[in-house]
């Protein structure tokens, strides 16, 4: 048996201590680094209740639960930072990638502590796909959320519409990686290659605003 809020306790004591001694962005940023984590051990209960629940097995609550529960956990303490801080609009990815780098750490560890860390090659294609994954989510949500909250009148269809979109990718993910041959490395492949797409639209939008 693993427990989960034991290896949070050792692995967040220390970032937290850093607190005392650090300011400005790097402490905000080791902060939401520690909440990711915490909420990583809150969906996991989160998720085993609803998997009891409905009486599913774990592939099934891989695809159907966990991402539904992880990304709406996720986005609590982002909600939480928005609407009580006020942020301006940069700083909201900033945070919401912090919290999915936290998550994904921790899921990682978690994955480490129940499998063992013997096959090199497999635990660094996983935690490249994991973190890719999670982080994808937090571009995804935090960009998104900076542009939604300028137009008020869409704040809440753009927030279900963002949680739903990280949902589906989180999905698609968990649904590939469970399958054999290529459906597999395609989803190992998948959140990395959303990354560079994104990246490249950015890009691509920058140079577009330039030229005007």
């Amino acid at each position: 048996m693993m427990y989960i809020e034991n290896i949070f306790i050792c692995i967040s004591i220390p970032l937290l201590l850093s607190l005392l001694f650090i300011q400005g962005e790097t402490r905000k940023y080791t902060l939401f680094v520690c909440i990711g984590m915490g909420i990583c051990v809150l969906s996991a209960y989160v998720s085993s209740f609803f998997m009891n629940y409905y009486g599913v097995d774990t592939i099934e609550a891989s695809i159907e639960i966990a991402p539904v529960c992880e990304e709406v956990m996720k986005l609590f303490p982002l909600l939480f930072y928005i609407l009580i801080f006020e942020p301006q609009r940069d700083q909201i990815p900033r945070v919401a990638i912090a919290i999915a780098v936290g998550f994904a750490t921790f899921e990682n560890v978690c994955y480490l502590t129940e499998n063992g860390a013997a096959d090199f090659d497999f635990l660094l294609i996983r935690g490249i796909s994991t973190g890719a994954l999670h982080i994808l989510c937090g571009i995804f949500i935090g960009f998104g959320l900076a542009y939604i909250f300028r137009q008020r009148a869409i704040a809440i269809t753009g927030m279900v519409g963002l949680l739903g979109a990280c949902g589906v990718f989180h999905a698609i993910f968990n649904l590939l990686i469970s399958a054999d041959g290529i459906w597999r490395w395609m989803g190992y492949l998948f959140p990395s290659g959303m990354i560079i797409v994104l990246v490249s639209v950015w890009h691509l939008m920058v140079k577009l605003n330039h030229m005007k």
